[in-house]
């Protein structure tokens, strides 16, 4: 009687989270074939023009006295080349993105952050020209948590294979290249491996946390049910 209780009980849990197995085993077959098509991270180094350190005029300290209005403490500066000039990107604590003084020159551009990154994704794209359509301080569906780094540029390249490109300008690299068929793959792959098709992150992790329970709790039963129903020894 135990073990016919066990039993129907591994049968109907089992067909229940059957479809979490299946899930799982698509998503391996995808991340396999995502391998073959699509290509790796773009690398973590600077993607723009170069840098002509002949140019450079103004030192970082002059550079820095031009933002000094704004009040704000400088926390970080980096020499970019852009444009073919030398500039400073200058951080400065308490504001969203950094200040650009140029280094030849000493003037300051507030919109040089955005020229930068358009620079960047058309060197990456082989310098074709590129569409910014995003600014991102927060991850999405498509730019998930796995790449990391925020805030991010998107441009778009107005192709027919729907091609973009994320930028960090803090990085000074393209931190994700994808198109409609790697993002096709990429969604569905997230959404067997990962229940991508709940929005709701809490309501994911429940249904995620049941649905591998449940496969736990049959998985047990089967083992229990094994050792009730294997032959007796005659002695």
């Amino acid at each position: 009687m135990k073990s016919l209780w066990i039993r129907q009980t591994h049968r109907w849990i089992g067909l229940l989270f059957s479809l979490s197995i299946l899930m799982s085993a698509g998503s391996g077959v995808l991340h396999n074939v995502m391998t073959r098509t699509q290509s790796p991270p773009p690398p973590a180094r600077p993607g723009a023009s170069g840098l002509d350190l002949d140019k450079v005029a103004v030192n970082v300290a002059d550079a820095a006295a031009k933002l000094s209005a704004s009040g704000a403490s400088v926390q970080a500066v980096n020499l970019r080349g852009i444009g073919g000039e030398p500039w400073y990107q200058i951080y400065s604590a308490g504001l969203p993105r950094p200040s650009y003084v140029n280094a030849a020159d000493g003037r300051v551009d507030p919109e040089q952050d955005e020229r930068y990154a358009a620079e960047i994704a058309s060197a990456f794209l082989g310098g074709a020209k590129v569409r910014k359509t995003d600014y991102l301080t927060g991850f999405n569906r498509e730019y998930i948590n796995i790449f990391r780094i925020l805030p991010v540029y998107r441009f778009d390249l107005d192709d027919d294979l729907q091609t973009r490109v994320y930028v960090s300008t803090t990085t000074g690299s393209v931190t994700r290249h994808t198109d409609k068929q790697r993002q096709f793959e990429a969604n569905a792959f997230s959404n067997f491996h990962k229940f991508g098709f709940i929005p709701n992150k809490d309501l994911r992790d429940l249904a995620l946390t049941v649905m591998t329970g449940g496969v736990f709790i049959a998985s047990a039963l089967g083992i229990v049910l094994f050792f009730l129903t294997r032959p007796r020894r005659r002695g």
